[in-house]
């Protein structure tokens, strides 16, 4: 009786597989490497990209720091108004956010309402086309609908920010621990006792951690939509830019940093305490 040999046992029978796969890894590293490659040149062609361009602007530009010192901080004081109007579209569009990202990312958790489709489907649906656009479009959409100013600018920040805190509260809902929903429903408890005793003491270190990074955001992102109408510093930052006066443009760009400075330092403080 003679003895078939396995594929173990046949010379090359398990390296041959080996060296087989390897090579084809190998293969398909090489081509998907290939191809982002390709991609990149494509796109630095396209975008005119060039070290040379680069290095001849550094004249220009060290023409224009230049034109920006010594600073002008004699402008600060009449700037104290703009600064709490930025702090407050930051604030107020935040505000506004977490409060309604809240109850959509309520209906977009899949361990609370996935079983439902309308309501999982429309709440995901909302929270993707609310941070489809950014901030600064929809800045300038609300500047079409009730003019310039602030409001505008706590609206654009209010929407934003409801897509992106939606989605992040959602996936902290759906990341909870279910014992205690689940002996609370056991319990023939209601939807909101569930979520209030339940839901909400899970989440809130998350709730409160990601609201203040999203506040840190939105005071950046205020001074942009500043330049585009909402008011506030970005707005004198833009007037002081047309108007070529260099070293006002320098004192509010280092009281920019110092404002968002500030703000870090006192979100982190804040959530070395919660966490």
């Amino acid at each position: 009786m003679t003895h078939e040999p396995t594929t173990a046992e046949r010379p090359g029978g398990v390296r041959g597989i080996d060296r087989g796969r390897r090579r084809a890894t190998w293969t398909r590293d090489i081509t998907i490497a290939i191809a982002v490659l390709a991609i990149l040149g494509w796109a630095a062609n396209d975008l005119s990209l060039s070290p040379d361009r680069f290095v001849q602007g550094i004249p220009s530009l060290i023409d224009f720091l230049a034109k920006m010192f010594p600073p002008d901080f004699s402008v600060i004081p009449g700037l104290l108004s703009a600064i709490v109007t930025t702090l407050s579209v930051a604030l107020w569009g935040t505000t506004l956010a977490v409060v309604i990202s809240l109850f959509l990312a309520l209906g977009a958790a899949r361990n609370l309402f996935g079983s439902n489709r309308l309501i999982y489907g429309f709440s995901r649906f909302i929270l993707s086309v609310l941070r489809s656009l950014p901030d600064l479009v929809w800045a300038l959409i609300f500047v079409a609908a009730v003019g310039l100013g602030p409001f505008p600018g706590v609206l654009a920040l209010t929407v934003y920010s409801c897509g992106e805190l939606g989605k992040l509260h959602a996936e902290a809902i759906e990341n909870i621990d279910p014992g205690p929903t689940e002996a609370l429903e056991s319990t023939g408890a209601g939807a909101f006792t569930t979520i209030r005793w339940a839901i909400v003491p899970q989440v809130m270190p998350e709730v409160v951690t990601y609201s203040l990074y999203r506040l840190e955001s939105n005071v950046r992102h205020a001074f942009i939509l500043g330049m585009v109408g909402a008011g506030g510093l970005g707005f004198e930052l833009q007037v002081a830019m047309k108007l070529f006066k260099y070293q006002e443009v320098s004192a509010i760009i280092i009281l920019i940093i110092l404002t968002v400075a500030t703000i870090d330092f006192i979100s982190s403080r804040i959530r070395a305490r919660i966490i």
